[in-house]
Formats: structure tokens, sequence, C-alpha cells
């Protein structure tokens, strides 16, 4: 408990509510936010994104490690994205897919996975760098961009459980056959409580199965289904997301869980775009990431 203390400060916690604020507020106002943020001026709008470095410098000024190049970075990357994506609105109406997108899901895409900032942080609050780069791309799709289709919307739905839980109750038999025979998943009969089992879903599906899913298929499907249709589009994005684990828990190239991700991808991009809700797909993943994480790793 000591060693959770100590980073729990008053700055800390203030970095917390800010960095998740605007999240929250597309998750979970997303009608309110979009119509204060549309009546901003212009050059407002573009440049309200460099407000995200703020957390950042109250968590290093707190532990003695500010860099301005960290600071800049956090204040310049998210007004990029802004300009960047007002400009593929602007050029691209019909959201087909303009190259602009597709560089800020790379950029942001890459950055998370190669964790290319996170040297930025003090130790252990690397976490920052994943939620304050979902919101630079949350505010730069959802609210600058206005990219229709997305579905980011975390109020749930009986709609958003039934499809999330059909689709891992598919996955769930072809994932244990595939992940026991590869050796990748090794069972364990230990109940944890349902408290345990509850927060562990609740904190999947907030901080690690919503921005992935809001990047995977909220952007990048959506956009490559305008381009390519449904089924390509699909089995593509699948692919990318399994490729995104390539480097987890390995120190090498980890095919096992490449090859379960992409799966599980189908699985996932079959939730989304049944009402195109990300909270659907969203509840397949954390479905089975706390099904892995209690009782098969």
């Amino acid at each position: 408990m000591d060693a959770i203390a100590q980073f729990i400060t008053p700055a800390n916690l203030a970095a917390a509510l800010l960095t998740l604020l605007p999240f929250l507020a597309a998750a979970f106002f997303p009608e309110t936010a979009a119509a204060r943020i549309r009546a901003l001026p212009h050059a407002v709008k573009l440049l309200g994104p460099v407000l995200l470095c703020i957390p950042y410098s109250l968590v290093a000024v707190t532990a003695g490690s500010f860099h301005w190049q960290g600071c800049m970075l956090y204040a310049a990357l998210p007004v990029c994205i802004a300009v960047l994506l007002w400009q593929a609105g602007e050029l691209d109406g019909a959201a087909r897919g303009n190259w602009r997108d597709f560089l800020v899901l790379i950029t942001l895409g890459l950055s998370v996975d190669l964790r290319w900032f996170e040297s930025a942080w003090p130790a252990h609050m690397a976490i920052f760098n994943k939620i304050l780069l979902l919101d630079a791309g949350i505010y730069g799709f959802v609210f600058v961009r206005r990219l229709e289709g997305v579905g980011f919307d975390l109020r749930l739905r009986v709609s958003d459980l039934a499809a999330g839980l059909r689709e891992a109750a598919f996955y769930t038999p072809i994932a244990l056959v595939l992940g026991l025979s590869l050796g990748f998943l090794h069972p364990h009969r230990t109940w944890p409580g349902l408290a345990p089992i509850a927060g562990a879903w609740l904190f999947t599906f907030f901080f690690i199965a919503a921005p992935e899913e809001l990047f995977f298929r909220g952007w990048l499907q959506n956009l490559l289904e305008r381009r390519m249709g449904r089924m390509p589009a699909l089995l593509l994005t699948a692919a990318l997301f399994g490729l995104a684990h390539f480097n987890k828990r390995a120190a090498h190239f980890n095919w096992r869980y490449v090859v379960l991700a992409a799966l599980a991808g189908l699985f996932y991009g079959r939730a989304w775009r049944q009402n195109r809700r990300v909270a659907a797909s969203a509840v397949t993943h954390a479905t089975v990431d706390a099904l892995w994480s209690l009782w098969l790793q």
C-alpha cells in the first residue's frame, strides 16, 4: 500500500481527472460535448488540445522529472492531430478516408504500441501517455473531424450486451481449443470471488477494451469499410489488431498471441458492426480479457 500511496498526490489526482475528462465526456455526454466544442471559435477549437500538456506538467513537476521536450510533445502533437483531421474533414466530406486520417491512426497506433513517448514520464506513470493520446484522437476524430458511424457511446444498451456476449460466446471455445493446443493458455481453477470478477471486468472495459475498440473498430474499421467493403475491412482490421500484440508478454515476436488476438478481432469487429457501437465490441473484448486474466493466464 505504501508503494501505491506515494503516487496519490493532489497533483497526480488533478492530472488523472484532467486526463479522463475528454474520454468520459465523449463516452457519456457525446451530444453535449460536441455542441460545446462546435460553438467555439475556429482557432480556439483547433488550438484547444494544447491543454493536454497540463497533465504531463503536473505529474512530471511533482516527480521532479519535468522536461520541456515532453511538455512540447503533449502540447504540439494533439494540435497537429486536430489540424490534420480538420483538413481531412474539409477535403473528404464523404469520409471515405483521407491520407491524413490514416497518418493520424498510424502515429497514434505506433506511439502506443511501441511506447515511443513513455520515457518522458516518471516511473510507473506512463499509463497517462496512452490516455492522453486517446484524448487527442477523440478530440480530432469525434469533435473536429466529426467522423460518422464511430459509435463511441458507453451508455450500455441491452443490444450492446446481447451482441457483445454473443460474440464472446462464439469466440471463447475457439480460443480455448487453439490456446490450449498451442500452449499459450494455462487454466487454473481458483475462484476469485464476485467482487474481483466484477472489478476486473469493469476495469478492462473502461481502460483497455473501450480505448482499443474505439481505435480499431470505431476509427480504423469504420474508415476501411468505406473504401474496401465490410468483409475486407473486418479481416484487415482483425489482422492489424493481432499484429498490435506482437510484443505482448514476450521479448520477441509472440506469434501465438498474434494469432489469438487476430481471431478475437474478427469477433470484436462483428460485435461493433452489428449496430456500429463501440460499447458492444468493448463488452466482447472485456469479457474475453477478464476470462483470460482470471482463469487462463
